[in-house]
């Protein structure tokens, strides 16, 4: 049985449809998954994905992408010859087109989650209930087409990793990544600054990943008293280097997931733009800081639609110093790199 599994969106969007993915690998004889560029790499960490395949959906994408017939026509010919298809979506995503393109490509069975009719578009139109966490949302669709979950349904990522003990002098640090890939989520700059001085002043060693482009931001949170990372890994290294850290400061974010998926606590900074009983940090201890209740609550704003950033301005570096405390005091890192997550 071959079986195509699509995620399409971000890199945590990707990392959260994990369990969902280890389900359908334990009865299918090959997995594909589809997904974006913007998941990409987070695609090639996930245990029981066989093959990737990589196209921008203009119905999933946030920037305006162009509809073209000829990606179209290539798309639908590369999705031939799939047994069933699983169509993973966010719940303000439709998966019905999609779906029209797998059943132009000759799919047999196609399940999704869908708040409208699909007509004869899915064979399974699978309704979760209100508020589940997203990983539990998306295997609960597994379950429903007859792929139920061998394992304990929490985040993985494959192993081993690799070693990145020259980058962090080894494991026992605090994480604190800044940067967030929507605005309207992001801890104010000056704030992640004074975490990194607090928590330095308290004992910890403070590393501060970005990605390449945010290496500016990086400098200016690390200052004088953390160690600077930003553009120096590839993903598989901030798995790594999330893996060695005592906890992870973050917001709703795709490292705080990668964070999760190597079993490392996370203190999440978490603006309230999305539901945080979907999108928090799941299946590891976690400390969840933001004024929930804030105006913009439930706008899935990319801009931070209220003046100051209330919701995550009004979290002060002590409050999450305490926090990483709470949070550390249940984890050990492992003393050794390379673990198999």
């Amino acid at each position: 049985m071959r079986v195509l599994v699509s995620r399409q969106d971000n890199l945590g969007d990707v990392l959260l449809a994990g369990p969902a993915l280890r389900a359908v690998a334990a009865r299918a004889d090959e997995v594909v998954l589809l997904c974006g560029p913007r998941g990409r790499a987070a695609a090639d960490l996930l245990p029981g994905v066989d093959r990737v395949i990589e196209w921008c959906a203009p119905w999933i994408d946030p920037d305006r992408v162009p509809v073209r017939r000829s990606e179209i026509d290539g798309l639908t010919r590369r999705l031939r010859g799939f047994d069933r298809a699983l169509i993973l979506t966010s719940f303000h995503q439709s998966p019905l087109p999609l779906a029209l393109l797998l059943r132009l490509a000759g799919t047999p069975w196609i399940g999704g989650i869908s708040q409208d009719d699909p007509g004869s578009l899915l064979d399974l139109r699978h309704r979760p209930g209100e508020d589940m966490p997203e990983p539990l949302r998306m295997l609960a669709l597994a379950e429903d087409a007859g792929f139920p979950s061998e394992d304990d349904a929490r985040l993985r990522v494959r192993g081993p990793l690799p070693d990145t003990s020259h980058l962090t002098g080894g494991p026992g640090y605090v994480v604190v990544h800044p940067g967030t890939s929507v605005p309207a989520r992001a801890w104010p700059p000056e704030r992640c600054a004074d975490a990194v001085r607090v928590l330095h002043a308290a004992g910890h060693r403070v590393a501060v990943t970005g990605h390449a482009d945010e290496k500016e931001l990086t400098a200016l949170v690390a200052g004088e008293d953390g160690l600077d990372l930003g553009g120096r890994t590839t993903l598989p290294e901030l798995a790594s280097v999330l893996e060695g850290a005592r906890a992870v400061v973050a917001g709703n974010t795709g490292p705080a997931h990668l964070a999760a998926a190597v079993g490392t606590p996370v203190v999440s900074l978490f603006a309230p733009t999305v539901p945080a009983a979907r999108w928090a940090p799941f299946g590891v201890p976690m400390a969840l800081l933001g004024d929930q209740q804030a105006p913009c609550r439930d706008s899935r704003a990319r801009e931070c639609p209220v003046d100051g950033h209330p919701c995550l301005a009004s979290v002060g570096a002590d409050e999450v110093a305490a926090a990483v405390d709470v949070v550390a005091s249940v984890h050990t890192p492992p003393t050794t790199k390379g673990h198999a997550s």
